[in-house]
């Protein structure tokens, strides 16, 4: 590995070394080769060979992937997002150099992102304060999307937790110690254990405006009969996990310190949800089938008794090291483009402000309700994506109500593309879909469903000719 292949491991190893809290003697002493040398690789000053890069993914227990920067990319690409915010007033032209440099030192980078999130929190709270009744415009899921990017939408505390309750369960229907609970039997495995240890009474009644209400000091759990099956399932899951993972979660939130009680609140719902689809999908049982089946999520979801977004949301958290998953990242949509909830493990770029791109199966799925549409992606950095697309139609509560309407995309980095099933009708060498995080921050050139311009681009419209592009710019 040489060139710049060699300039971008050297700050891979020395993030993951520190993320491990290793000392570079530690580490070198792993790989068998000298401090000092390991200290030039760090600083791009040696390049790597096959046989030690195979060495670094089982010193530091990692995937090749790891290696492939994409946590850098993305990182960068964060940054760049955040600097070519209109509000700043910033001119990003030829600027590509200063920010990959700025990327590469991630603490600083860090720094920079969460100066950034301050400052937007801080202006919609002070746009907030001119509406009526004091209301705070203020977007917490925004830092409880950082945190899970962080940790890789992977916890193993909640994985551990999840898996025991699962075993009691098991040996409360009459299973023996390592006899697994069928899947046929956990909703009703739940339930039971709700009433029986935590004297939780489940009911299912109409709900006018919930679909699921607990209250603490009846202990009566009602559940809206407008929910399906798989829904059920799931909130009861919720409910136990709310009980039995409370400590766990608990020194999670401790740990992570959200700066807001609303951030605190989303971020106790997001891991008590992790925790509940731990129960209903454990770990080793639901990767060795995702492996088994290529991650058709049709089939998962069938057999784990999930709905769609819930199995193809869990193989986004299948990162368990020594036992990970092909990497995968989760998007949910609505049609204009808003993004409700997200995840990646695989460096794909998320954006995070602005609408993304049009050209995107994401955003074109809403044209093929339930329909699973395939796309091989490209952005303007060089990396490649598989994009699984599906938009499917809720349930309206009454007569005359909109149905909402939600696309889930995952998709994975296209060199693990053929260990999926949705590939296999893909020619995965022809040319991609060029896509962008945001029109804004796009440089493809010759894009027909461009919105608006590139901030890093100069204009030049031209009054005696109509070009095919709807916006004219100067290329690189």
């Amino acid at each position: 590995m040489t060139g710049s292949s060699s300039t971008r491991i050297g700050r891979i190893v020395r993030r993951l070394r520190q993320e491990r809290e290793l000392s570079q003697q530690a580490l070198a002493a792993r790989l068998g080769i000298s401090a000092s040398y390991l200290n030039l690789i760090e600083h791009d000053q040696r390049s790597v060979t096959a046989t030690l890069l195979i060495k670094f993914t089982r010193a530091l227990d990692v995937s090749i992937e790891a290696l492939s920067g994409s946590e850098e990319q993305k990182l960068e690409a964060q940054l760049r997002e955040a600097l070519s915010d209109p509000e700043l007033g910033n001119d990003m032209e030829g600027t590509a150099h200063e920010v990959a440099a700025v990327a590469s030192q991630a603490h600083v980078a860090k720094a920079i992102l969460a100066l950034h999130q301050a400052y937007r929190a801080a202006r919609h709270d002070a746009e907030g304060m001119a509406l009526p009744g004091g209301r705070r415009l203020v977007l917490p899921q925004e830092e409880v999307r950082k945190i899970y990017d962080e940790h890789r939408s992977y916890f193993p505390a909640l994985e551990e937790i999840a898996e025991a309750v699962r075993e009691e369960m098991a040996r409360d229907m009459g299973f023996v110690r390592g006899e697994g609970l069928p899947q046929a039997e956990v909703n009703h495995a739940v339930a039971t254990r709700l009433r029986q240890k935590h004297g939780v009474v489940v009911q299912v009644l109409p709900l006018d405006d919930a679909l699921r209400r607990y209250d603490p000091v009846t202990r009566q759990l009602v559940l809206s009969d407008l929910l399906p099956r798989e829904s059920r399932g799931f909130q009861l899951a919720f409910q136990l996990m709310l009980l039995e993972a409370r400590d766990v979660v608990e020194a999670l939130l401790t740990e992570m310190e959200p700066s807001t009680k609303e951030a605190r609140t989303f971020l106790q719902i997001g891991l008590t949800n992790y925790a509940a689809a731990a129960v209903l999908m454990p770990y080793m049982a639901f990767l060795k089938m995702a492996v088994a089946n290529r991650y058709d999520m049709e089939v998962l979801s069938f057999r784990f008794g999930v709905s769609y977004q819930q199995a193809a949301q869990r193989l986004a958290s299948l990162q368990r090291p020594g036992a990970r998953g092909v990497p995968f990242f989760f998007v949910r949509t609505d049609p204009a483009g808003n993004i409700s909830k997200s995840f990646s493990a695989c460096g794909f770029p998320i954006p995070r402000q602005g609408n993304p791109c049009p050209q995107w199966n994401a955003c074109t799925a809403f044209t093929t309700l339930g329909q699973i549409k395939t796309q091989i992606v490209a952005f303007t950095t060089g990396q490649s994506f598989l994009s699984i697309a599906r938009s499917s139609m809720g349930m309206a509560q009454r007569w005359g109500d909109a149905r909402p309407i939600r696309t889930i995309t995952i998709g994975c980095d296209l060199s693990r593309a053929r260990e999926v099933v949705y590939s296999d009708h893909l020619n995965l060498d022809a040319r991609p879909t060029s896509i962008g995080i945001s029109c804004h921050l796009c440089d493809w050139e010759d894009c027909r469903s461009r919105a608006f311009p590139p901030l890093k681009h100069r204009l030049i419209p031209d009054i005696n000719e109509r070009v095919l592009r709807p916006i004219p710019f100067e290329g690189p």
